[in-house]
Formats: structure tokens, C-alpha cells, sequence
């Protein structure tokens, strides 16, 4: 499986949906993992994640258009009365 990790659009967001260790994991399953260019910048695991072997990079809409699950990070709603 080809697992994709886009790059945050929402304004000062660093992290990214998948730890470096995750990633690691999901390589040595045999799974491809894939990082839209300039993911998290600012963010020290993101940067640990783009140097993890078998990690490969892409830019624009390559990481939706070649992945079979996207992995994003979501915001906790407040919808639901809990907060």
C-alpha cells in the first residue's frame, strides 16, 4: 500500500499525520510511504520523516494522485459538546 503524507495548508499547522517511527513501521511492512515536499518544515519529527529510509518525496498533487490512503492531520472538533 502506498501510504501519502500531504503537506498542512491550514496557516501555522507543523505537524504532519504520521510519526518518523510510524513510517518506519508501515517501510518494513513493505508498504511505500509518501511526503509531499515542504510537509511540516518547521517540525523536527517531519524532518526525521523525510530523511527515514524508504521514504519517498514528491511535490503538488503527486502524494494524492500515487497514494492509496492519505494520512492528514485534523483538528479536534468542538461540535460535539465537549469543549
Amino acid at each position: 500500500m502506498k501510504i501519502g503524507i500531504p503537506r498542512e495548508i491550514k496557516p501555522n499547522e507543523y505537524r504532519v499525520g504520521l510519526t518518523p517511527s510510524s513510517a518506519r513501521e508501515y517501510v518494513l511492512h513493505g508498504h511505500s510511504v509518501l511526503v509531499e515536499a515542504g510537509a511540516a518544515q518547521a517540525s523536527a519529527p517531519a524532518s526525521r520523516l523525510r530523511a527515514s529510509r524508504g521514504v519517498d518525496h514528491f511535490v503538488g498533487e503527486e502524494v494524492f494522485a500515487l497514494a492509496d490512503m492519505i494520512v492528514k492531520v485534523k483538528e479536534r472538533s468542538r461540535s460535539n459538546g465537549d469543549g
